[in-house]
This record gives C-alpha cells, sequence and structure tokens, in this order.
C-alpha cells in the first residue's frame, strides 16, 4: 500500500504537545535538547507549559511545531523508506524536507524561527488577520475578496485581503489587513457560508503582505547547504513533485507570500494512488482536511505513544 506522510502547520500548536512523547523516548528528548541548544532557549518548556500567548507568537510557534513533528516522527523510526510521497502544511513543508534528508534538522529549526520572525515584522501583530471560510467554493471565496479589496482600494481603506489556503472543497483560509478580513468574513456569511472563524494566529500568512518577509527568508535560505533527495516532496506552492533543494528552496521563499495549494496536493497523491496517510505532528487538522477531500483515505496521526505505536504497527504490516 503507497504511504505518505504529512507535517501539520501554524494552527496545530498546543500547550502540552509532545510531552508524553518526550517522557517515553530518548531519542525525542534528543530532539528537544538540540532544538535548545540551536535557537539558545527551552523548546520543551514551551510546549509543555506554554504560556499559551507566547506559543502562538509565529516566531516562537513555528520551531515549536516543527521540533514537535522532527520528536514525533524519529519516535516512529524516521520512516522515510516506507514513504511515496511527503508533504507540510506551509511551515510544514521544512519538516518533510528534514524528514526528506533535505536539510538538517538544525538548519530547519533555526531558519523558521527567523522566518517566524520575518513574518511578524512584515505585519505588525493586530494589524493582519486570517479566517477560514467554511461552506463556499473557492471562486465564490476570491470573488469575495476581490469585491472587498477594490471596494477598499476605491474608498482609498485599509482592505488587502485574498485567499491564503486551499484546504478543501469548501474549506478557504483569507488572510489580509484585519478589517478586510473581517469584512470578507461578514460578506462571506451574506452569501452563505456555514461559518467564517478568525484564526488564532500573529500575522496574516500567504498573502501579499509577507513578500518584505519573502525577500528576507531567501537571503536567508541562501545561506542553508540543502540537498537533493529521493522521495518526493509535494511542494504547496504549485502542488508539484520536487525532489531537488533548488526547486524546493524556491517554494519555500515563495509560499511565505502565495496561497497554499493544499487540496490540490492531496489529489496529486490520490492520484498517484496513495492510500495510507500519516499525520506526523500536534493535532489533527490535516485528518480533518483529508476527510473532507477524500473519506475513503486511511488515516493514522503520530502525536503521542499511543498514536507512535500504532504508526509502528501499521509500518510493519
Amino acid at each position: 500500500m503507497k504511504t505518505a506522510f504529512l507535517f501539520p502547520g501554524q494552527g496545530s500548536q498546543y500547550v502540552g504537545m509532545g510531552q508524553a512523547l518526550f517522557e517515553q523516548f530518548e531519542v525525542v528528548r534528543e530532539v528537544y535538547a538540540e532544538a535548545e541548544k540551536v535557537l539558545g532557549w527551552d523548546v520543551a518548556a514551551l510546549c509543555f507549559e506554554g504560556p499559551e500567548a507566547k506559543l502562538n507568537q509565529t516566531q516562537y510557534t513555528q520551531p515549536a511545531l516543527l521540533t514537535t513533528s522532527i520528536a514525533a516522527w524519529r519516535a516512529i523510526g524516521s520512516p522515510i523508506d516506507a514513504a511515496s510521497a511527503l508533504a507540510g502544511h506551509s511551515l510544514g513543508e521544512y519538516t518533510a524536507l528534514v524528514a526528506a534528508g533535505a536539510l538538517s534538522f538544525s538548519d530547519a529549526v533555526r531558519t523558521v524561527h527567523l522566518r517566524g520572525r520575518f513574518m511578524q515584522e512584515a505585519v505588525p501583530e493586530g494589524e493582519g488577520a486570517m479566517a477560514a471560510i467554511i461552506g463556499l467554493k473557492r471562486q465564490a471565496v476570491d470573488a469575495i475578496c476581490a469585491e472587498v479589496s477594490e471596494v477598499s482600494e476605491v474608498a482609498k481603506g485599509s482592505g488587502i485581503v485574498s485567499a491564503a489556503n486551499y484546504n478543501g472543497p469548501i474549506q478557504v483560509v483569507i488572510a489580509g489587513e484585519a478589517k478586510a478580513v473581517e469584512k470578507a468574513m461578514a460578506v462571506a456569511r451574506e452569501n452563505g457560508a456555514k461559518r467564517s472563524i478568525r484564526l488564532a494566529v500573529s500575522v496574516p500568512s500567504h498573502c501579499a503582505l509577507m513578500q518584505s518577509a519573502s525577500v528576507k527568508l531567501s537571503s536567508e535560505l541562501d545561506q542553508v547547504e540543502g540537498q537533493d533527495f529521493k522521495v518526493p516532496l509535494i511542494n504547496n506552492l504549485s502542488a508539484a513533485k520536487v525532489t531537488t533543494w533548488k526547486a524546493a528552496k524556491a517554494g519555500l521563499v515563495s509560499q511565505v507570500s502565495c496561497p497554499l495549494l493544499w487540496e490540490e496536493i492531496i489529489t496529486v497523491m490520490l492520484k498517484d494512488e496513495i492510500e495510507l496517510f500519516f499525520e506526523v505532528g500536534p493535532g489533527k487538522v490535516l485528518a480533518g482536511l483529508q476527510k473532507r477531500i477524500d473519506r475513503r483515505s486511511k488515516l493514522v496521526n503520530v502525536e503521542d505513544p499511543e498514536g507512535a505505536s500504532l504508526g509502528l504497527a501499521v509500518l510493519r504490516q
């Protein structure tokens, strides 16, 4: 059975993530120790104890999630040989590249900490926002964002808003300036959206407001020595299969300010007859999206010792 490994992004973090794995696996404790050595602060303490407000700050969220996801990956033996494909949602793309052998964990955790800082610097906290629109197709959400942005431009208001994540057939995340996002949420409800939910994030990722962060990130990634890899990554930028560091790096730079094509990523995998999907890392966000895209998929979540035991058992079959 063909298998894909998926790695979560921001929004999956929670206080306490990784703690049960840390208590049971020495290899997990080594991951957190390496992250602390690289970053100079106690990643384990933030993940296990919070405070939640700090954990939700992008520059801390990103290395904390990467560390916890790689800890879970190593708890199941880093089973890259079992993979037919890899993907990561936004930040999770870095985790996928570590799993593939394209990036060292040290380089990745250092880079995503800077990535978070660059993104936070691009838009001061409180001025940007993201929201999930559920119940409308992407064409309808795109039209609403275009309408709100155009009206704001004509009125010389603060109005950048656009699709940030195409997560499923009727789930699109939007991002932009806070007032424009709120307006788009209201218009979406008026046009039949089942729900419009403001997300607990400190920056509006994957939209034009992140262009300066993308430029800074490009300079940092130019200093990183990545490697080509064998198991293909299906990237967020274009849902393309990539196996070279050059192509992977270009995707990492561009996806900061461009929408994520998560539904297309899963569609590519399904067309390749992948039937078994592992979500490796905190939460079950990607499993939830998977069910909306294809209910027949077999799903295994690895975020705690029980999930690790199940994952190991499935992999041995």
